[in-house]
């Protein structure tokens, strides 16, 4: 189908990729999962090691990483309408003691109850408009609720409904293993802290908002800066107008598609492995980096291909390809357009003319842009439904446990970050929320 024969009869699309991946497993659909574990109540995960069934779920998650206690029987058994109407009364009881916030790639059922939709950037953005709600509840990941604490006041209570939603790729970067990267870098490279003549650092660290508090805190106390998909190259000019290089964590992929399409050439971008010296790299390439991509990546973006985009041009004459930079290069190469999750949106929500869409990111968002705009064809690259695994351990039995639990004068899974931590990384966050483009 091209985009010229398309007709704007409207498609009745539901939004649910919690209802597809129930029809997939009982064979009501056609299609496939990545796995069929999808299918039960993430509560069934609370208690094992690991991130859940899903694009992370063959990924190593670090010992101590948080879990999630037993979420009470009664919303484990609820029904979809029965949570959703608990919801709704939840919320109108507190009324504006707390707002509650999605990010994209959340589930339809949970999105529907939020106060606020969009990515990362946005969201931290709308946790400052809160001042007066005593409780903001991040239907989001664990990185994404550490920032939230960060950029709230110390009386507003941050919760996240799932403790258990963590991130595979923030993980790929943990404060002992960047501290020791530091020290190697400082033996080459001399005091990383103090400038050189012409006012410039030797390198700027650079961390993707898909990270750790604590590595948000090194962050601020090196000179360096926060970056979202959505300012990251806003951000890079930043540190390169202050350093003479650039240490990008935890995604390589952000780091080495923005800093390419900004005339940085492959050949000074190396890569750091933090378990091998020098993270693997030669001191000889290091010293012409100009950027230094840390040894990470999202599990979700990674499942994308150059052939499936081939595939969906064969299928689809003049289809519009458009994919997150968290995608390897080679994709990002062979789209017509890399953009933010808001990018995405916003570039579906321009055209006028009825088009065919192939879109490289999370599900969740791509279901949900097809139904909101049934006059173009809008479809996953990836053809395996397979979200990701710790955003849809967010689900709305864990959302209506926290907000009646507000409601009877309790917080519970409260994130909190310390205040050692919080200080220098708030600075480093400040400094990205006014670097804008």
């Amino acid at each position: 189908m091209t985009a010229t024969n398309l007709t704007l009869r409207p498609r009745l699309i539901d939004p649910s990729v919690d209802h597809e991946i129930q029809a997939i497993v009982t064979g009501a659909a056609p299609g496939s999962a990545c796995t069929t574990d999808l299918a039960a109540g993430p509560w069934v995960f609370d208690s094992r090691s690991g991130y859940g069934p899903g694009a992370s779920m063959g990924d190593v998650i670090p010992t101590g990483s948080p879990r999630q206690g037993a979420l009470p029987q009664e919303y484990r058994e609820a029904s979809d309408d029965e949570l959703h109407a608990r919801i709704i009364a939840a919320k109108q009881t507190l009324g504006e003691k707390v707002v509650v916030l999605g990010h994209f790639y959340q589930r339809d059922e949970v999105v529907r109850h939020a106060d606020y939709v969009g990515d990362s950037f946005q969201l931290a953005n709308a946790a400052l408009e809160h001042p007066d709600a005593e409780a903001i509840v991040f239907c989001g990941v664990h990185f994404m609720a550490e920032t939230a604490d960060l950029l709230s006041t110390p009386e507003q209570a941050v919760i996240l409904p799932n403790l258990a939603a963590g991130c595979s790729m923030a993980d790929m970067a943990d404060i002992d293993q960047v501290e020791e990267c530091w020290e190697e870098l400082e033996g080459l490279y001399g005091d990383l802290d103090t400038p050189d003549a012409e006012g410039l650092l030797p390198v700027i660290p650079v961390t993707y908002m898909n990270s750790s508090a604590a590595i948000k805190g090194f962050v601020g106390r090196h000179h360096g800066i926060v970056c979202t998909s959505s300012n990251a190259r806003t951000v890079l000019e930043w540190a390169f107008a202050r350093g003479r290089r650039v240490l990008f964590f935890p995604d390589q992929h952000l780091g080495r598609n923005t800093a390419k399409a900004m005339g940085v050439e492959l050949s000074r971008m190396p890569m750091w492995n933090p378990a091998k010296p020098l993270g693997g790299s030669s001191e000889a390439s290091l010293r012409e980096a100009r950027v230094i991509l840390w040894h990470g990546f999202c599990s979700v973006h990674r499942r994308f291909t150059v052939d499936q985009i081939d595939q969906a041009r064969a299928a689809h004459p003049g289809v519009r390809v458009i994919v997150h930079p968290e995608c390897p290069m080679a994709v990002v190469d062979a789209a017509d357009e890399a953009g933010s999750t808001d990018y995405i949106r916003k570039a579906i929500e321009a055209r006028t003319e009825p088009t065919v869409f192939a879109i490289g990111t999370e599900i969740n968002l791509v279901q949900r842009l097809a139904a909101e705009h049934p006059e173009h064809e809008i479809f996953c690259l990836d053809p395996v439904v397979c979200p990701c695994s710790t955003m849809y351990r967010i689900h709305p039995g864990y959302l209506a446990w926290v907000l009646e639990e507000l409601v009877a004068g309790r917080v519970v899974n409260r994130i909190q970050v310390p205040a050692e931590v919080a200080d220098p990384a708030r600075v480093a966050l400040e400094r990205m929320l006014a670097a804008r483009p």
